[in-house]
């Protein structure tokens, strides 16, 4: 299989380095810096076997100079959300003929819809991946805990003459080919929204409060907090008929009853116990943007997905709009940023005021 990768950071990395271990032909495309390190020195995958150096990879700098070894079976985005939109119109640029199907392994919601409606929802594949994936340099990768499940799905399977399911079926056996343990899901929505679920829990918090989860999840009104925000979620969800599905050793197919209607006292010893120990005291990917000075955010494709979503079903979602506007007024702004390093009660005060709001 010939795949091109656009968005060479972790996931981008990983799936194509393992999948040019298996053989398969890969182009990473990236900046120029990392494509120079992968040049001279091969990507460098870290696991718990030790050091894997990928020398077949073929890097480049531009997606226009990637272009020049198509035609290709597979496009693997794994962009930011706020870069998918340059993603598209570089592609669409450069791929003047049928744009090959394209694998979206991106985190949040909003992402497929967009490429289906560049390309056509019979290109799009929706795709999720749960392992805990780290980079400390260019072209250097590090597997923080094996567990390579991989989510598919045809974003619309239904569509006449869609080519997706032999296409489907190929990347299936090529990722399997290439150690990754591959679900197939019937139902992409269900599947991406899950995900959310899971990118979305002390992440949003851990940005604006610029502290870890293991600390926050030690505060019951930050607990609480996440709980409701999760609570809105999953009534979105259960309004516009996305039901949540097990992914990966999460079942959070069964545990969404236990969420929605359960006791507070129950929910924050499980979410401390849970949570906190996954991801301890590693900062969550908005809190890496939002600190390390990005103009952009992916919280407008987590929580103020739901937002938005939940204005177009009727469910109110102000936890999640409060979660959203806080921290995009934050970015940009270092002055904002401490008044809130830490600040629970200023969250735990706003959080009343929105939802009290008519």
């Amino acid at each position: 299989m010939r795949v091109l990768v656009i968005g060479a950071g972790a996931i981008g990395c990983l799936v194509g380095g393992k999948l040019a271990l298996g053989g398969h032909t890969v182009t990473l495309v990236g900046r120029p810096r990392f494509a120079a390190s992968v040049a001279a020195h091969g990507l460098r995958l870290f696991d718990a076997h030790g050091e894997h150096v990928v020398r077949s990879v073929l890097p480049a700098a531009s997606l226009a100079d990637a272009w020049r070894g198509a035609p290709f079976d597979l496009a693997l985005l794994t962009v930011k959300s706020y870069d998918t939109a340059a993603a598209i119109d570089e592609l669409a640029a450069v791929a003047t003929g049928t744009v090959p199907a394209i694998l979206s392994l991106q985190n949040g919601v909003g992402n497929e819809e967009a490429l289906a409606a560049a390309f056509g929802p019979e290109h799009v594949i929706a795709g999720t991946l749960t392992t805990p994936v780290s980079v400390p340099e260019p072209g250097v990768i590090r597997i923080d805990r094996p567990s390579y499940t991989l989510g598919l799905s045809a974003w619309d399977p239904t569509t006449p003459g869609s080519p997706l399911g032999p296409v489907v079926a190929a990347t299936q056996w090529a990722l399997l080919d290439a150690g990754f343990t591959v679900k197939l899901y019937p139902h992409a929505p269900g599947m991406k929204w899950t995900k959310l679920l899971m990118n979305m829990m002390a992440n949003a918090t851990s940005a604006i409060l610029d502290l870890p989860p293991r600390d926050l999840l030690a505060d019951p009104r930050v607990v609480d907090l996440e709980i409701a925000a999760w609570r809105e979620t999953l009534a979105v969800m259960a309004a516009s008929n996305i039901p949540p599905v097990k992914l990966g050793r999460y079942p959070l197919n069964r545990l969404a009853p236990l969420v929605r209607w359960g006791p507070r006292a129950v929910l924050r010893r499980v979410l401390r116990r849970q949570v906190a120990g996954a991801r301890g005291t590693k900062l969550p990917s908005l809190h890496i943007d939002l600190h390390s000075g990005k103009p952009h955010s992916e919280i407008g494709w987590l929580n103020g997905a739901v937002v938005r979503q939940g204005e177009q079903v009727g469910v109110p979602t102000r936890v999640n709009r409060l979660l959203t506007d806080t921290l995009t007024q934050l970015i940009g702004d270092p002055r904002q940023q401490i008044t809130w390093r830490g600040n629970i009660a200023l969250l735990a005060a706003s959080a009343k005021e929105y939802t009290q709001r008519g």
